[in-house]
């Protein structure tokens, strides 16, 4: 009975570890999402993303003009959604 607890213990952590390195920190989630943005040319304005991203070439200033598949715009969503889940700041 041991030796089982002891296993299942460890199925857990190492379960719970996989979890969390499979987890995108709010870092990644806000670069893969303004990564979006940049490819299809948007015009950054806070400091943090005109520092990660530039502006060079950038052709929309709304985010509502910037043109984007139907299928970016539902990665767009899923990782704001993601990212309100683990309660990212911008």
């Amino acid at each position: 009975m041991r030796v089982l607890s002891a296993f299942l213990l460890i199925i857990v952590v190492l379960g719970a570890t996989s979890a969390q390195s499979y987890a995108a920190t709010c870092q990644q989630l806000w670069v893969e999402r303004n990564s979006i943005y940049k490819s299809a040319g948007y015009c950054f304005k806070t400091p943090r993303a005109i520092a990660r991203f530039g502006n060079a070439g950038c052709l929309h200033d709304s985010e509502g003009d910037v043109p984007l598949s139907a299928a970016q715009r539902r990665l767009i969503g899923s990782i704001v959604a993601e990212e309100r889940a683990q309660g990212c700041g911008d």
